[in-house]
């Protein structure tokens, strides 16, 4: 089965930076696209950032400017790079992988991570 370890979460003052990694394993055969997604105590799932397979992003509002996805295809990882972070950004980020599992699966699904804390905080 697929699986994804999230990591690199912890505690850093405002205008500090993190690095999340997500790695991916369990075979594949077609990856649609990779995305973080966080929800703070209160607040609904939203999605922080988005990479497709063909290397396409999309950002939040909220975070454009500061936050990076990238993926490296040779080791099924994808990272969030969080450069001048906010208190606002104090969340439990999770990993999201959409595939198709195999040649023989109808539909594509949706793969989670145990999530990962990030707070921010003087």
């Amino acid at each position: 089965q697929v699986q994804l370890v999230e990591s690199g979460g912890g505690l850093v003052q405002p205008g500090g930076s993190l690095r999340l990694s997500c790695a991916t394993s369990g075979s594949i055969f077609r990856l649609n696209a990779m995305a973080w997604y966080r929800q703070a105590p209160g607040d609904q799932h939203e999605m922080v950032a988005r990479i497709t397979s063909s290397g396409n992003t999309n950002y939040a509002d909220s975070v454009k400017g500061r936050f990076t996805i990238s993926r490296d295809n040779a080791k099924n990882t994808v990272y969030l790079q969080m450069n001048s972070l906010k208190p606002e950004d104090t969340a439990v980020y999770y990993c999201n992988v959409n595939a198709l599992p195999s040649l023989q699966s109808t539909r594509a699904l949706d793969y989670w991570g145990q999530g990962t804390q990030v707070t921010v905080s003087s």
